[in-house]
């Protein structure tokens, strides 16, 4: 009986493996067709995320883009993870509002205009190109180059003299913020969201004469850095859509450099696109911030203001970086996790170029009117 007893168990153990096993078998191929599945729509889409930070040290001859280096963006971590167009970002820290201060904002502006255009003439003009518009992306993409592209993180270099636009804009740049962390001369900062000191109650008015200039030109307007108030401000005076090249959602987490549903609101209305940015400090407590809570973010700001005006950035080499997408070699698991939410070929298309592109354009045309006035 006993004999008969271990020979049924044994059956029944044998059975239940083979059960498993199919189970898990199965799995793993529904993985399998996943991972296939987001790895086609990847390569297919534009990868695009609008902020991107250097050193001018990662710019030079013997120690640059071409190399893997220690740093989160360069080509070989561009290819390894399917990011094809990078914003470099002329970043210029807030300091004094004044003659002095301004020039010395302006003359680090101007070399880190320089880095960038030695990369794309100089370094590697066979592996990567800077775009001007949503054709120039398209085109060079085609040719099987990667895509630079240039925003302008403070606009406090422009100092006093609005001619600067024009300047920065024939330079290549494509979006700039009037403020960063600090208030400057064009418009309140963030900052003062968070300790209620304020400058100029919103923009300046030179701000808005800076403003006007840039619409006149084509150039984006970004409303990641500057106040609450200021933001209002600049999405009421703005002729063309706006763009918050790297923030997330206050509503999911409260910071100072969010947006809460007040401004993604006015945003909609605007035409606008917020740049979801992967900042552990932004999406959640710094231990906590992986993709997952990343795409929370972005799954909160399309449920209130739909897929049409919600994008994809990183502040790579800036602070960003989150578990699962680190480096620009990661890219492709963000894609992942959103074939995995259930986002369809055309919505991660938006999500990742096709949004901002078409603010790009948006800007560009209306530019065109008012010159054409």
């Amino acid at each position: 009986m006993k004999l008969r007893y271990c020979v049924l168990a044994a059956c029944i153990s044998a059975l239940l493996s083979g059960q498993t096993l199919a189970h898990g078998q199965h799995k793993d191929s529904e993985q399998n067709l996943l991972i296939a599945k987001a790895k086609a729509i990847h390569q297919r889409g534009i990868v695009l995320d609008t902020h991107n930070d250097f050193s001018n040290a990662n710019f030079v001859a013997d120690k640059n883009y071409t190399m893997r280096l220690n740093n989160q963006v360069n080509l070989p971590k561009m290819l390894e993870g399917g990011l094809d167009v990078s914003w470099l970002i002329v970043y210029t820290k807030q300091r004094e509002l004044n003659d002095a201060g301004y020039a010395k904002a302006h003359r680090q502006a101007m070399t880190k205009f320089a880095s960038i255009h030695r990369l794309v003439n100089d370094i590697a003009p066979d592996q990567i190109e800077l775009a001007l518009s949503s054709a120039d992306v398209r085109r060079i993409l085609k040719s099987g180059k990667k895509v630079a592209m240039i925003g302008v993180e403070n606009g406090y270099p422009i100092g006093s003299d609005v001619g600067n636009v024009k300047k920065f804009y024939d330079l290549g740049a494509r979006y700039m913020s009037l403020a960063h962390n600090g208030h400057s001369q064009l418009s309140d900062s963030n900052t003062g969201d968070k300790d209620n000191i304020w400058l100029h109650n919103g923009l300046s008015d030179l701000g808005r004469d800076v403003l006007k200039e840039m619409n006149k030109w084509g150039m984006m307007v970004d409303i990641s850095h500057p106040s609450k108030t200021a933001n209002l401000q600049m999405m009421a005076l703005s002729k063309a859509p706006v763009i918050a090249s790297h923030s997330a959602s206050r509503a999911m987490y409260d910071h100072s450099r969010n947006l809460d549903d007040e401004e993604l609101l006015a945003l909609k209305k605007n035409g606008g696109v917020v740049q979801t940015v992967a900042f552990r400090s932004y999406l959640k407590t710094r231990h906590d911030a992986n993709i997952s809570v990343f795409v929370d973010h972005i799954d909160y700001m399309v449920k209130l203001i739909g897929v049409d005006h919600v994008g994809i950035s990183s502040d790579f080499d800036g602070g960003g970086g989150i578990d699962g997408w680190n480096d620009a070699s990661q890219t492709f698991n963000v894609t992942l996790e959103l074939v995995k939410r259930g986002y369809s070929e055309s919505e991660i298309g938006k999500i990742w170029g096709g949004n901002l592109l078409r603010v790009l354009d948006d800007v560009q045309r209306i530019a065109q009117q008012i010159q054409a006035q």
